[in-house]
């Protein structure tokens, strides 16, 4: 399956992005805890390169605790500082302050040794569609202040929120890359919603998803529906849908609407907390990461 999605208001988004990054202290990326690197957009560390970073694993709850903590490492051993978060319910908050404020602690120094005190912080909140930035702001600042919505590409337009007297965020519309160089980095994108549903053969992938399931988290799909994980992946699907009722006219299996029940419990973490995307072994960095 050949994934790709760019809507044009996207570029206009990033060249934003560059002049605004001249404004900020530091950039606080949101990232999907189920796939880490596929959820990063490689242009905004060629954008920042000379800022503070901040990576918050958002979702943290709906991944797999083990590889949390895997993906944690392995952006701490390249320079950034990271907190695992959980934005709807406000998990890992109340560390954030704090790790701004160490992140920016040099450009908090020149700024006294200049006489200058008390100037907020400036954060940049950036990442992909439907990461979860605005309901991270929301929960962050403790009142509706960034529009929200489980759709990818709800905020449009740039705004600045002052959250206390230490930090003002920007918030940014969410930006993907025009081209994903490797496949799965759109299929593993697909698979959280960062992708309209509507643009995806949502048959096709669930097959995807199922064998990925089976092959790391085995007992998962019998768990939750019932079903012996035997044979080949369409079967899997069939007998799901045969046991939740997923039926067409003439008792036919709707494939479709199976696929559709499938993700919802994956993305709502009624599946148990699934990783899609292993931290890569210290040494083997370039490897494909499951």
């Amino acid at each position: 399956m050949n994934v790709q999605w760019y809507p044009g208001h996207m570029t206009k988004a990033k060249r934003q992005m560059q002049e605004d990054i001249k404004l900020i202290d530091i950039i606080i990326e949101l990232v999907d805890a189920r796939v880490p690197l596929s959820s990063r957009n490689p242009d905004i560390d060629d954008l920042g390169k000379n800022k503070s970073r901040l990576i918050l694993l958002n979702k943290a709850d709906l991944a797999d605790e083990r590889q949390n903590e895997a993906w944690k490492h392995y952006f701490q051993n390249r320079g950034f500082y990271v907190v695992q978060v959980d934005s709807r319910k406000g998990t890992g908050m109340k560390q954030i302050q704090n790790t701004i404020q160490e992140a920016c602690r040099e450009k908090i120094e020149r700024d006294r040794k200049r006489g200058i005190k008390n100037r907020p912080i400036r954060a940049m909140v950036a990442g992909i569609p439907n990461v979860g930035k605005s309901t991270f702001i929301n929960t962050f600042a403790g009142r509706a202040c960034a529009k929200t919505g489980n759709k990818p590409g709800v905020t449009k337009g740039k705004q600045w929120i002052r959250l206390n007297k230490n930090v003002e965020l920007l918030d940014t519309p969410g930006i993907l890359w025009p081209k994903f160089e490797d496949q799965m980095v759109g299929i593993r994108l697909a698979y959280i919603g960062s992708i309209k549903d509507e643009l995806l053969n949502m048959e096709e992938l669930c097959l995807g998803l199922i064998a990925y399931i089976r092959e790391h988290y085995e007992h998962t799909l019998t768990d939750r529906y019932g079903v012996e994980e035997k044979g080949e992946d369409i079967e899997v699907l069939a007998a799901i849908a045969r046991e939740r009722g997923c039926l067409k006219k003439g008792e036919e299996l709707d494939y479709e609407k199976t696929a559709r029940l499938i993700f919802d419990d994956f993305r709502t973490g009624k599946l148990g907390r699934i990783t899609l995307e292993w931290a890569p072994k210290e040494g083997h960095l370039d490897e494909d990461h499951q």
